[in-house]
């Protein structure tokens, strides 16, 4: 995947695409994939890089939603659920089934969390990742030692699934390349090109060179998430706003504070939402709080009452309790929530995506979560055909494999998350042993890594380096500002970047890291 190439095949003007997508995170590349597997002329354009806002900050879960099945929404759970299964089955090498344990603290919670956690069996079906079951304290503590053990009655274990969110955006680019569609990070929407009343197509700026283009598409998709107004205001200055975004927070913690192989899910906190303590790549992720935000951001920040929620209810349950000075790494993520103008708690505005076509044919599709990214796709593309006026092909994403698949990825170590690619990276290392050498004790990346990222995975910045193709940002925001001036050195022999390009890359992701940092 080289952006070069990609550029050549956008800049070919007699072409018009059957779709332009806007929007390089989980729905704009689950719906290129989804339009080009099916035949389709498909473009993609993303203004910074694929993932950087929601959709590389989520709590890494693919999950059917046990909150959902709570509010009642049986049928958003029951789609999440079979998604879920679609996602292990076509992407093994990112996706992993986990355990969760729900504690209990009062005697009737064992039983009401117990059924539910059943019926969330139940909803599963064929696509079950293992039954959950009722379990005793002692139980709870085999599975969870560091567990806060006053008062604990028991607890119910259940399995849900796991996932690099960024790695899968990549791997979604990379497998809409290989069934035709050209994406392209860098590349902003600028303007709507309109003949009559009609969309006829979209003006893009490159965003490393400056220059624009016109472009023509049968139908273009506002895929933007918690930036979908922006781009409706393009088509109509009048619109009203459907998006009511809200903040989810994050705090990354070393190992030690929840050791073994489950996560801990507390299913009610004091603003509503889910809380989980989970394993992840050799640190613990504790979140994620729910604050409305008027703002929009591809840099969110944490407010302090949040930070303080989070750190408060992790002492709450485990008996190892985190300080500030504990948190390796802070990080938030906007949800791209629909409203309808009545909904004022973001915790209760529902997580169902919308897709609407409006009056001048701009399709818009928003809302959801990412494990229902393909389901939402095929949609999208179902109703986008319509305006196209385009022959409707099948779809055949259920039963797609992703870039990358391999059932038995764990065999490459520190690189599994790469799956078939991890072959052609240790390649990379035989041929040159210094690409083997580790960027910093503190994290298993390597240079080839960096190398890797450049030539195949459009990597343009450190910060695409060290905050989405690896997650040294989000897994230590200290060592991963230690990494940069290495990263950069790479990455500019690579690029053909002189000295100038050296610091000024250091200096910005510098910067960008102590945002991840907890300030003191």
């Amino acid at each position: 995947m080289h952006r070069n190439d990609m550029l050549a095949k956008m800049f070919d003007n007699s072409k018009i695409w059957d779709f332009i997508i806007i929007g390089g995170g989980a729905t704009g590349l689950g719906t290129a994939l989804e339009a080009s597997s099916r035949g389709y002329q498909t473009l993609l354009v993303e203004q910074h890089d694929f993932g950087k806002g929601t959709s590389s900050r989520s709590t890494k879960l693919v999950h059917g939603g046990v909150r959902y099945l709570q509010q009642g929404n049986v049928s958003l759970v029951l789609e999440a659920l079979k998604e879920r299964g679609l996602l292990l089955q076509n992407a093994p090498h990112l996706v992993n089934k986990l355990k969760f344990i729900v504690p209990t603290y009062r005697w009737w919670d064992k039983p009401y969390y117990g059924i539910g956690l059943k019926l969330y069996d139940l909803l599963s079906g064929k696509h079950s990742f293992g039954a959950s079951k009722i379990l005793s304290k002692a139980d709870v503590l085999h599975h969870i030692p560091v567990i806060e053990p006053k008062n604990l009655k028991g607890g119910i274990l259940y399995y849900d699934g796991q996932f690099d969110d960024a790695r899968l955006l990549v791997n979604l680019a990379q497998t809409a390349e290989e069934q035709g569609a050209v994406v392209l990070n860098y590349m902003q929407a600028i303007q709507l090109k309109k003949s009559g009343e009609r969309i006829s197509g979209v003006v893009v700026q490159d965003m490393e060179s400056g220059s624009e283009t016109e472009l023509r598409a049968r139908a273009v998709i506002n895929a933007t998430g918690v930036f979908t107004d922006g781009i409706r205001i393009l088509d109509d200055p009048t619109v009203r706003p459907m998006i009511a975004p809200s903040q989810g927070v994050h705090i990354v913690l070393d190992r030690s504070f929840l050791p073994g192989d489950s996560a801990l899910m507390i299913p009610r906190t004091s603003d509503g939402r889910v809380l989980f303590a989970i394993p992840w790549l050799d640190r613990v992720i504790v979140g994620t709080t729910d604050t409305p935000v008027n703002a929009l951001s591809f840099e969110p920040a944490a407010k302090t009452g949040e930070l303080a929620f989070l750190l408060e209810h992790a002492a709450q349950y485990l008996s190892k309790d985190p300080a500030a000075e504990d948190v390796k790494s802070v990080f938030v993520g906007l949800r791209p929530l629909v409203s309808l103008g009545k909904d004022k708690k973001t915790a209760a505005i529902s997580r169902d995506y919308m897709i609407q076509i409006s009056k001048s044919g701009l399709v818009t599709i928003t809302g959801g979560k990412w494990t229902t990214y393909r389901k939402m796709a095929q949609d999208t593309i179902d109703h986008a055909l319509r305006v196209a006026q385009l022959k409707p092909n099948p779809s055949v994403s259920e039963r797609l494999p992703i870039h990358g698949y391999d059932a038995d990825a764990a065999k490459f170590g520190d690189l599994k998350l790469y799956g078939t690619d991890a072959g052609a990276i240790q390649e990379l290392v035989r041929q040159n042993p210094k690409y083997g050498e580790r960027l910093h004790p503190e994290l298993p990346i390597v240079a080839g890594e960096v190398i890797w990222a450049v030539r195949n995975e459009m990597a343009r910045t450190v910060e695409d380096v060290l905050a989405r193709r690896t997650r040294a940002l989000f897994l230590d925001a200290r060592a991963s500002m230690e990494m940069a001036p290495v990263v950069a050195g790479l990455m500019a022999a690579e690029m053909g970047k002189n000295e100038d390009w050296i610091s000024d890359q250091v200096a910005t992701f510098r910067k960008l890291a102590h945002g991840y940092l907890i300030k003191s």
